[in-house]
């Protein structure tokens, strides 16, 4: 609900109103809420309660920076070795990914641009990229989610763009668009307004 913009920055998380809202008892909102408080998605904040964050900029710079450098090398490594049926698997995303945003389908949009990731993660064929970028991803798909509307073309002309650098095997250009699209996401989110002290 937090990925979908459904609860956006600063929003309070009641348990009670959850709970009642997914059919469940207070419990289960109470452990993902912990949950979500290790992942930097939520805030708690002693006898104020529980709040989505809203980004900290140097926060994000920090992790958009190290995951830059890892979904470089994943970038650079596809190009070098051409994976069989990846091109053609980040294609087919890339198309999913236009139509998903030209229909307004932010949440699909969303999930291929996180299969665009994943597929070039998991094609190269080393378990330990994905256990050290998911921590990551996870705490940086917010920022994501509140540009998704305003970067969705932008976005997938650069996800071709590393396409094309991996089809033409060519590994400096691969890892080097990879970089230029994560940090563009930077540049956006310090564009955004300034959030509303809760």
């Amino acid at each position: 609900m937090i990925l979908r913009g459904e609860l956006p920055p600063g929003e309070r998380l009641t348990e009670d109103r959850l709970a009642e809202q997914l059919g469940v008892s207070r419990n289960p909102v109470r452990e993902a809420i912990r949950s979500l408080e290790a992942t930097g998605l939520v805030e708690v904040i002693p006898r104020r309660g529980a709040y989505v964050c809203h980004p900290d900029l140097a926060d994000v710079r920090n992790l958009l920076e190290l995951r830059s450098v890892l979904e470089g090398y994943a970038a650079e490594k596809a190009a070098r070795e051409l994976p069989d049926g990846l091109v053609d698997d980040l294609t087919r995303i890339i198309d999913d990914g236009i139509a998903a945003s030209e229909a307004g389908n932010h949440v699909l949009a969303a999930e291929l641009h996180r299969d665009f990731h994943l597929a070039t993660e998991q094609a190269i064929g080393n378990p330990y990229l994905l256990q050290v970028v998911e921590p990551l991803r996870q705490r940086t798909e917010m920022v994501f989610s509140i540009l998704l509307d305003r970067r969705g073309p932008v976005s997938w002309h650069e996800h071709q763009a590393v396409r094309d650098a991996i089809a033409a095997g060519d590994p400096n250009r691969a890892r080097d668009t990879v970089f230029e699209h994560i940090m563009s996401v930077l540049d956006e989110l310090e564009q955004q307004p300034a959030p509303e002290p809760a």
